[in-house]
């Protein structure tokens, strides 16, 4: 397969991340995965702007610095220390000559925000998402979402109904 991706240093890019399988492990381990972001950022910086955690995936928009372009690496390098220490699951040949234990899928799905439009729709799209599939009926009553810094940040009134923009994603 010819996958390529769009690097573009200092941009802001969306990210969709699943779990192999759709197996709900995030919240589960939501430490390991806190854990696994903060040691990302301490050795590769970044900014996260927006981020969900559902059981099985995750989204996320972050703003890369100036000069720097390598979302692959910071993502190999969450994944890795997400993966460290967990049980495996059965896996291919192939997977498992590739060290992988079964626990994401092997690619993620990036989007170069083009403008602040196209910002504004990600970030609510990521926000609106734990209600989009039932897990709450408002996007503030899912703890493990950015909303409630978005909010301190004036990007929403408490409250504040937000638009589910279908962002066709080849994850979901």
């Amino acid at each position: 397969m010819d996958y390529r991706r769009f690097y573009q240093s200092g941009a802001w890019y969306f990210f969709t991340v699943v779990t192999q399988d759709r197996r709900p492990l995030l919240v589960e381990h939501i430490d390991r995965l806190r854990e696994s972001f903060r040691l990302c950022v301490a050795r590769y910086p970044f900014e996260i702007e927006a981020m969900v955690v559902l059981p099985d995936h995750l989204h996320t928009l972050w703003r890369l610095p100036d000069g720097d372009d390598d979302f692959s690496t910071r993502w190999m390098v969450i994944k890795r220390h997400f993966s460290t220490g967990m049980p495996g699951y059965d896996v291919s040949f192939s997977k498992a000559k590739k060290r992988e234990k079964g626990i994401w899928q092997r690619r993620f799905w990036e989007h170069i925000i083009r403008d602040e439009e196209d910002w504004r729709r990600h970030v609510d799209y990521i926000h609106y998402n734990p209600v989009k599939h039932g897990y709450v009926s408002k996007p503030e009553d899912w703890e493990y979402s950015s909303f409630q810094q978005a909010v301190r940040k004036g990007w929403y009134e408490s409250g504040v109904e937000i638009e589910d923009h279908s962002i066709v994603m080849a994850f979901e």
